[in-house]
């Protein structure tokens, strides 16, 4: 659609009631007199993005036709929202049929156009048309069987608004990558003000109804577009740049469509280097749900699929020196083109989850892994058991050594891990401060390494409770989620007799007469995981990828196992890989030719023009 053609006059793009009703799919069979009647009593009228049409319990006065735009449906008890409704579909006819107080709340989630009749004109049209009882009674029928089929909800746009913090913002270069990130994924536009500025409900209505994701781009100052803008959003994409110093957005308040159905995500452009520490006084700019770090041209594709619900999430279980096997499988998948959007783990596995987030090659997380696990023991540093068999000060060292003082928050992609916290009996994730200590936390080992005191909190091995946090994945919907289970469920045998010990001149020794022994490292570290085991099988079958490499004959505690591990997950997920077609890989694309009405070009030349 050419520009001159999309600024055409707002005026043509208006109808007449009878036009909407017409639209409407329950209406078609209904005689030509009866449709005359119900538009010849309809009332038109908008209702902005945030308004609520009614409350649960107020008085059936009637039934509202959608014209434009889309609403949301609650329950009278609050909660989730059920449905949407979008145009051409009818609100209200139950309450209207018998007579009774409104069920719902309904709100509007875009600028919407509706069209009203009342009550008492619809029951002398209803005995005057029996194809519009019948029409009514195909509506309801057809309602009553998607309740009773817990069908979905027919997919509607996915609606975007950046909204720069200020002009240094380089909104065009987002805006363009963004969209062009989003094309695999389903048919997008991008709009800005010089597009839309004089059009109606009806011209944005019919952009949403064409695509499958509308990038809006707000104004870096106050202004009514800005405020149109962010009303017609599923999601606020809060942009600023990570050098800046942090500033409040306090024209969104006015400009919220449905602070309670909105989300908000705060995006972090950042120098190529980026820059450590930023994200933290930004976050009390404004509360949002989540946030990106941009430093390239890959984090804004992390961003689309993320904001999508198109990336992959990878979820790396505990297992002791068995977890080395995670780095073979990652890089079998970083060779397969499969991106790592978001990423988590427990125990071992966060640890090697954390390598993948700081943005450590294969190389440089096997060299620092080989140095911190194999050239020395993390678990040597020996002491009275009061507590733990180890000080545990040795292992805080290397993960010091090794991650720094990064914050999680200032990962560039996106990490969590968990504990189990023996004071509540639960699991807890960690998404805030220092990576070394979340770590810490999470590869406690009862018994082998002192718990970490947070507060009042007591803090061990995430794999006490969950040593495959899938679900906890799931909460952050990043899209796919991929499993990998390295937990000892076959490595933990001995082939000594039930009931005998080693002689203590033994107890060192690895073998007696050719049968294995086990010592209390191995004890403790198995003892830890059993709370987990019944939720393992929950954990696995909620994964769309489980990938368990064979790992039988590697110890929890054999650490000179390294390389072999290695080997075996990636020849183990190299064959799984090339059966799992139905995993979402980034394809070598071409760049595409920029739209003569669109992008940078256009974005630049507002730009220039607010800054003047």
């Amino acid at each position: 659609m050419a520009l001159d053609e999309e600024r055409a006059p707002s005026g043509a793009l208006q109808r007449l009631p009878v036009d909407y009703l017409r639209d409407c799919a329950f209406l078609q069979g209904v005689d030509a007199g009866a449709m005359d009647s119900l538009a010849a009593a309809a009332v038109h009228f908008s209702l902005p993005a945030g308004q609520t049409l009614f409350e649960a319990g107020a008085p059936a006065d009637g039934l509202y036709v959608v014209a434009g735009g889309r609403l949301a449906v609650q329950d009278a008890g609050g909660g989730p929202w059920l449905a949407h409704i979008g145009r051409g579909e009818v609100i209200g006819e139950s309450g209207w049929l018998l007579a009774q107080e409104r069920s719902a709340r309904i709100l509007a989630l875009r600028d919407s156009e509706l069209l009203w009749i009342g009550g008492e004109i619809l029951d002398r049209i209803a005995a005057q048309s029996p194809s519009f009882c019948l029409a009514i009674a195909r509506l309801c029928a057809l309602r009553l069987r998607r309740e009773h089929r817990h069908e979905r909800p027919v997919a509607h746009a996915s609606i975007f608004t950046i909204v720069p913090n200020s002009l240094e913002v380089d909104i065009a270069e987002l805006a363009t990558t963004l969209v062009r990130e989003l094309a695999p994924f389903g048919r997008v536009e991008l709009v800005w003000d010089v597009r839309a500025t004089e059009q109606t409900s009806e011209w944005f209505n019919a952009i949403e109804e064409a695509n499958d994701f509308v990038v809006y781009v707000a104004h870096a100052r106050p202004s009514a577009w800005t405020r149109q803008c962010c009303r017609q959003a599923d999601t606020l994409l809060l942009t600023a740049c990570a050098g800046a110093p942090p500033r409040p957005w306090p024209h969104l308040e006015s400009g919220r469509g449905a602070p309670d159905t909105m989300r908000s995500e705060l995006v972090l452009l950042h120098a190529e280097s980026g820059i450590s520490g930023a994200l933290t006084p930004w976050l009390s700019s404004a509360p949002v749900a989540q946030h990106h770090h941009v430093a390239g041209p890959q984090d804004i594709g992390r961003l689309a699929r993320l904001i999508s619900h198109r990336g992959v999430g990878l979820v790396l279980s505990g297992g002791g020196a068995r977890g080395f096997a995670h780095l073979g499988v990652i890089r079998a998948l970083r060779e397969a083109r499969i991106p790592l959007d978001y990423i988590g783990g427990a125990s071992i596995g966060a640890i090697i989850a954390a390598g993948v987030a700081m943005g450590w090659s294969d190389e440089e997380m096997r060299e620092r892994y080989r140095r911190s696990f194999v050239d020395t023991n993390p678990v040597n540093d020996y002491t009275f058991p009061f507590i733990a068999l180890a000080r545990g000060h040795k292992v805080s060292r290397l993960l010091q050594r090794e991650f720094g003082q990064t914050a999680i928050e200032d990962l560039r992609v996106p990490f969590f891990c968990v504990s189990a916290n023996l004071s509540t009996g639960r699991a807890t994730e960690h998404t805030a401060g220092p990576v070394w200590q979340a770590l810490r936390a999470s590869v406690a080992i009862p018994g082998v390494l002192p718990p970490v005191f947070r507060g009042e909190e007591v803090l061990v091995d995430g794999a006490a409770i969950n040593n495959l946090p899938v679900d906890v994945m799931h909460q952050h919907q990043p899209g796919f989620v991929i499993g990998v289970d390295v937990g000892a469920d076959s490595s933990f045998t001995a082939d000594a007799a039930q009931g005998e010990g080693p002689p203590l001149w033994r107890f060192f020794s690895k073998r007696h007469n050719g049968q294995r022994r086990i010592n209390i490292f191995q004890v403790l570290m198995r003892a830890g995981m059993i709370n987990s085991a019944t939720t393992a099988k929950q954990q696995r079958e909620l994964a769309d990828l489980l990938l368990k490499p064979t790992l039988t004959n590697i110890d929890l505690l054999n650490w000179q196992a390294f390389d072999r591990a290695i080997d075996l997950g990636y020849d183990y997920a190299c064959r799984a890989l090339a059966q799992a077609d139905s995993v979402p890989r980034i394809q070598a694309t071409q760049m595409a030719k920029p739209r003569a009405n669109s992008l940078a070009v256009e974005l630049t030349r507002r730009l220039q023009l607010l800054k003047n």
